[in-house]
């Protein structure tokens, strides 16, 4: 099972003995960002792992062989999961003020497909902009040392940001950006029908984990402290912008990420056409929500 952090699933995991019980073993593995884990579930090292609206699209163009499987939706959608900021005191006010100006961003990410429609949305395109490409850590150190002048990131990074100061110049919420994750398998997995059960009931306990964890807030902040590695007032200050609902993959989530493939060809930032629905298998029930459980 991989991971990019955030969502304290493995600390959960141990707090509410999700798999304690299951016939198969559950080991996690934490990735930086999206990118490199499509490339594990594609290779095989991983079955299943959460990645944002972007890395399906970049791995899919890169013909990696996964599919999406399930999706995880903010209960606060009206919340962004990410945004770009600027430092406390820029003189960057619009997305327009970004012409010319560096942005870091990490590459092939949820943010990077923010920070595109970001641009798109009032006229601009990569190249009226400097994109830094950084991972998360990289990008951190980068943007509190003034080596950039906006960054394109995620959750509890974007909101740890904003409590010391920084300013938000742009949300990540539609049309420019989604408040949804996905779920990627691996099609070895997939194709095996004791992995793709295994996979299921995983989900399913993922799900009752995530469900589980909205309804004692505390024990989930302290999970997010414990996985993070940050004060627990901090995890408590980020819970609301990280609980979500797993699902199933429904239409209107394969247009989306078509639209968001459609829009990284245009720009160049990816050089074959996605047929999302190709790389679509769901794992889960038609109609299956998480925040409807007993």
């Amino acid at each position: 099972m991989g991971d990019n952090g955030g969502d304290g699933s493995e600390a959960l995991a141990r707090i509410t003995g999700a798999f304690d019980n299951a016939s198969y073993k559950v080991k996690f593995a934490r990735f930086t960002y999206g990118p490199p884990l499509v490339r594990a579930a594609a290779s095989g090292d991983i079955d299943l792992g959460s990645v944002g609206d972007v890395p399906p699209i970049t791995g899919a163009a890169k013909e990696y062989g996964f599919k999406i499987v399930a999706v995880t939706r903010s209960l606060t959608p009206t919340q962004p999961a990410e945004n770009i900021i600027v430092p406390k005191g820029s003189a960057l006010r619009t997305l327009a003020d970004l012409k010319g100006k560096k942005l870091a961003v990490p590459q092939g990410s949820s943010a990077h497909g923010l920070a595109l429609n970001a641009l798109r949305s009032v006229g601009l395109t990569p190249k009226d902009v400097q994109l830094v490409f950084l991972d998360p850590a990289a990008g951190a150190t980068a943007f509190a040392t003034g080596k950039v002048d906006a960054w394109a990131i995620w959750n509890p990074q974007s909101a740890l940001a904003v409590k010391a100061g920084a300013r938000i110049l742009a949300k990540g919420l539609p049309p420019i950006g989604q408040t949804s994750n996905y779920y990627v398998a691996s099609d070895k997995s997939l194709n095996d029908p004791t992995k793709r059960a295994a996979l299921t009931d995983l989900l399913k306990r993922l799900a009752s984990e995530f469900h589980w964890a909205v309804q004692h807030p505390d024990q989930y902040a302290k999970a997010i402290s414990q996985e993070e590695g940050i004060p627990l007032a901090d995890a408590k200050a980020v819970l609301s912008s990280l609980e979500t609902r797993v699902t199933a993959v429904e239409p209107a989530d394969v247009t989306l990420e078509q639209q968001l493939g459609d829009a990284f060809l245009e720009a160049g930032q990816i050089t074959k056409k996605v047929d999302v629905q190709s790389i679509t298998d769901n794992l889960l029930p038609a109609g299956y929500d998480s925040s409807k459980l007993n």
